[in-house]
């Protein structure tokens, strides 16, 4: 499969897809890296494309990337999803941040677009993971079961978030292995939201961006259908776009059941691989 665009896509200051339910596919420059952005709607429905992602440059060093995914029903998930962020959007491009200013710009923009989703929607909620990348230092921020994925060219992962339900916290405290976890009765499962007035936000620690290390955001129509260890490998070899392409191949043969022996579960999918040069 070759879906990638020839060229880097210039844009705004934020760019939120899809444009409609997808599949939209694009490559931007951005932050001093390149982003490879994907995103569709599941196999098995024709509208209502729940997940959105949204890349954000604040100058030629420095970037947000963010991914959603909604829940609450026809709609109103995909009103959600777009709706927080859009709202961090707005909320960080309306300020200026500096330096250990855009960890709080972050932080303060995903609680106004939680309070946004409470009083505009009628009961939905949607996930959001993001990374706010400066220089060479990524920091990662977290709502739900959406992933964020930082890795080394030799399969080193230096980061990987926990998905906030029962059965994430199970694989991450050994309770559960990464096979039975995939299986799961209740891995849809999940226990934080935004859109509640319980949300919490994880924030991760500041990682240093080594040579040939590779930042991917995903919503869960990625995770239901590959292994940690399969998105690792695909993510971490040859050019992004490239990789990005591969994990879509192989992420839609899973959900199109053609191997009863893996996983295979169909669902919306959003992807972001980001890259510095050298």
């Amino acid at each position: 499969m070759n879906i990638h665009p020839p060229e880097p896509q210039e844009f705004s200051a934020g760019k939120l897809v899809p444009e409609q339910d997808g599949p939209d596919r694009f490559s931007v420059a951005v932050g001093g890296g390149t982003a490879e952005l994907y995103c569709s709607i599941s196999p098995d429905k024709s509208v209502d494309n729940q997940d959105s992602l949204l890349v954000i440059e604040l100058d030629d060093d420095r970037c947000v990337l963010a991914v959603a995914d909604g829940a609450g029903g026809i709609q109103g998930g995909r009103r959600a999803a777009r709706l927080a962020l859009q709202t961090m959007r707005d909320q960080i491009l309306s300020v200026p941040n500096e330096g250990d200013e855009l960890r709080s710009a972050v932080i303060h923009a995903m609680d106004i677009a939680n309070q946004a989703v409470v009083a505009e929607t009628r009961g939905a909620a949607c996930t959001l993971t993001a990374v706010a990348i400066a220089g060479r230092m990524a920091r990662v921020f977290h709502v739900g079961d959406s992933v964020a994925l930082i890795t080394g060219q030799r399969s080193t992962v230096k980061l990987h978030t926990v998905a906030h339900s029962p059965v994430g916290f199970a694989l991450a405290a050994g309770f559960l292995n990464e096979q039975d976890a995939m299986f799961h009765p209740e891995r849809h499962v999940v226990s934080n939201f935004v859109g509640t007035h319980e949300m919490m936000i994880e924030v991760g620690s500041p990682i240093k961006l080594a040579r040939h290390d590779s930042v991917l955001l995903a919503s869960d129509g990625l995770t239901d259908n590959l292994f940690t260890d399969e998105i690792t490998d695909i993510m971490r070899r040859g050019q992004i776009a490239t990789a990005v392409d591969r994990l879509v191949d192989r992420t839609h043969r899973r959900m199109l059941r053609q191997d009863q022996t893996v996983p295979g579960k169909a669902d919306d999918l959003a992807i972001i691989l980001y890259r510095k040069p050298d």
